[in-house]
C-alpha cells in the first residue's frame, strides 16, 4: 500500500529549521546546491533523515521528495533510519584491516550485541550504532576508529572495547586529535556549516601527526641522520637523501620515453582485437 505522507514537524521546531535552513540557502547562488548541507541539518533534528525531513528539504528548495529522495540515498553520511547518539565506525579497508581492524569490528559486535544486518547494529540502549568504514584517510594511524568523525588511532580490540563501554557509561573520551566528542546530532549540525560554538573546540582542531609528517620529513632530508629509504623488497636500503640534494622528476629533466627514443619507438595504437 502507499505510504501516507510524512506528518509535518511541530510548529515551534518548524520555525526554528525554516530561519536555519534560509540562512543556509542564503549561502549559494543556486538554492538546490544547498540540499547537502539542508539534509544534515534535518539530521540533527531527529538524528537521521525522515520522511518529514526529505519533505522539509523538499520545500525548502522547491524540489520533488524523490529528488531529495534520490541524493539522501546515495551518500552514506545519511541515515535513513534511527540510531545511536554515537556513530562507531571501524575501518575495515585493506591497511587497517591488516593491522587490526576485522579483528576490531568482529570483537565490538559480539560485545555490543549487534548483528550482521545493518538494520540491527544499534544497541538496545540507542547509546551506540557500530559500522563498517571504508576507509578514514588516516592510513598511517591504522588500525582507525572513528566516533561522530572523531579520530581515535592505533586502536586494538581491547582499547575499542574500553572505547564503547566508556561511552556507553557517559564517561568522557577524548580523540587522539581534534576537537572533543560531541553527540551525533551536534556533529551534524555542525557538518550543516554551523559554528561549534564549543569553548576551544575550532582550536583543538589540530594539525598532522607525527606518523604523516615522517615521510614528508624524510623527502625533504629532514629526517636527521641514520634515517634510511626502504626500497621495494629486495633493494638494498639506502640513505636518505640530504635537504637540498638534486631530486630529477619528468619535469626537471625528461627521462628517455617510447615516444622520445629513437630506439623504441611507440608506433600507432593498434584496434581493439588485432
Amino acid at each position: 500500500m502507499p505510504q501516507l505522507p510524512a506528518p509535518a514537524y511541530p510548529a515551534e521546531v518548524l520555525a526554528r529549521l525554516e530561519a536555519d535552513a534560509k540562512e543556509v540557502i542564503a549561502r549559494y547562488p543556486g538554492s538546490r546546491s544547498a540540499l547537502l548541507p539542508l539534509l544534515h541539518l534535518v539530521q540533527s533534528e531527529e538524528g537521521y533523515v525522515s520522511r518529514t525531513g526529505m519533505a522539509f528539504c523538499a520545500d525548502q528548495l522547491g524540489l520533488t521528495t524523490a529528488e531529495v529522495t534520490a541524493v539522501a540515498t546515495f551518500y552514506t553520511m545519511y541515515r535513513r533510519k534511527p540510531s545511536g547518539d554515537y556513530q562507531v565506525g571501524v575501518c575495515t579497508n585493506t591497511l587497517c584491516a591488516v593491522m587490526g581492524g576485522d579483528a576490531i569490528f568482529d570483537r565490538l559486535k559480539e560485545h555490543l550485541g549487534v548483528g550482521d544486518d545493518g538494520s540491527d547494529m544499534t544497541t538496545e540502549d540507542g547509546k551506540v550504532t557500530l559500522e563498517h568504514i571504508e576507509c578514514n584517510a588516516a592510513c598511517d594511524f591504522a588500525p582507525v576508529v572513528m566516533v561522530n568523525w572523531e579520530f581515535f588511532d592505533n586502536q586494538t580490540p581491547r582499547s575499542a572495547t574500553q572505547l564503547v563501554d566508556d561511552l556507553i557509561a557517559g564517561r568522557t573520551v577524548e580523540p587522539t586529535r581534534g576537537a572533543p566528542l560531541c553527540s551525533y546530532k551536534e556533529t551534524a549540525r555542525i557538518l550543516a556549516g554551523f559554528p561549534d560554538e564549543r569553548p576551544g573546540a575550532v582550536e583543538a582542531g589540530g594539525g598532522a601527526g607525527a606518523a604523516s609528517l615522517a615521510g614528508l620529513k624524510l623527502a625533504k632530508g629532514e629526517a636527521g641522520p641514520g634515517a634510511r629509504v626502504v626500497g621495494q623488497r629486495g633493494e638494498t636500503p639506502r640513505d636518505a637523501p640530504q635537504k637540498g640534494a638534486e631530486h630529477l622528476s619528468s619535469h626537471d629533466a625528461p627521462q628517455q620515453t617510447s615516444a622520445s627514443d629513437p630506439e623504441h619507438p611507440a608506433g600507432p595504437a593498434a584496434e581493439e582485437g588485432e
